[in-house]
């Protein structure tokens, strides 16, 4: 991505709606694993830090280090005071069996990780086992947008393709649900309405004040739901999965 995606990123990570929301999502799977979460003092992996906002996240449930590829992204990074070197996923440069969990929001879906599959076989080498690992990808070909031309996405996921992704690699899926699912007939609507007016760019921006509010207030509806059961569809899936012993 370029630097003012990664401006508009690093503006946008803590307060904006989508990301404030998908996160209260995630980490909602996250804290609640299936024979046990993680406690304090673990090391964590965030595979693809970007401008290092969840690396501020996680530091409150263990150790937390970022690897991020972009220089740009690094430099709003280092601003945060989070830990975060650079390096590729696809050849983490960390011992196997060295975190007790790995993240990985929005990352394999890029363009510049040509081979998903070797992004999360990497993942899982360096996490210990009955570590756990947490990935998010945005979903559904249908979505295809501006938005995704503007951060140079290569393929959008079903859960199904997800899941086989982590089991293949030798991680148990604990938990599964598509994000977003309250809010997906509005996106629906706006990529409809992009491809007849042949809008161009990224969708990172904040929206008038009491639709911030309502939306995010939405999305932390879902992230109370996602405790209990699966969103049957929606524009991002998340799965939460444990490394074999």
């Amino acid at each position: 991505m370029n630097v003012e995606e990664y401006r508009r990123m690093f503006d946008a990570e803590e307060r904006q709606w989508w990301y404030a929301g998908m996160r209260s999502i995630a980490f909602a799977l996250f804290d609640d694993a299936p024979g046990g979460s993680l406690t304090s003092g673990r090391l964590l992996l965030d595979a693809g830090s970007g401008t290092g906002n969840n690396l501020l996240h996680l530091a409150r449930r263990g150790r937390a280090i970022g690897i991020e590829l972009s220089p740009e992204a690094l430099r709003f990074s280092g601003t945060r005071g989070v830990t975060a070197v650079r390096g590729d996923v696809l050849r983490l440069p960390f011992a196997g069996g060295s975190f007790d969990g790995v993240t990985s929001f929005d990352v394999i879906y890029h363009r510049w990780v040509a081979d998903d599959r070797a992004a999360v076989a990497e993942m899982a080498r360096v996490l210990k086992p009955g570590g756990l690992m947490l990935v998010r990808v945005p979903a559904f070909r249908a979505l295809w947008g501006a938005h995704d031309e503007a951060v140079h996405s290569r393929h959008r996921y079903t859960r199904r393709e997800l899941v086989a992704l982590l089991e293949v690699c030798g991680v148990e899926v604990l938990r599964t649900t598509y994000c977003n699912f309250f809010l997906f007939p509005l996106l629906i609507a706006r990529r409809t309405l992009d491809r007849v007016l042949g809008r161009h760019g990224s969708d990172v921006q904040f929206l008038p004040a009491p639709l911030e509010r309502a939306f995010r207030a939405i999305l932390e509806i879902e992230a109370r739901l996602v405790r209990w059961l699966p969103l049957p569809f929606g524009t991002s899936v998340v799965a939460l999965g444990r490394k074999r012993a």
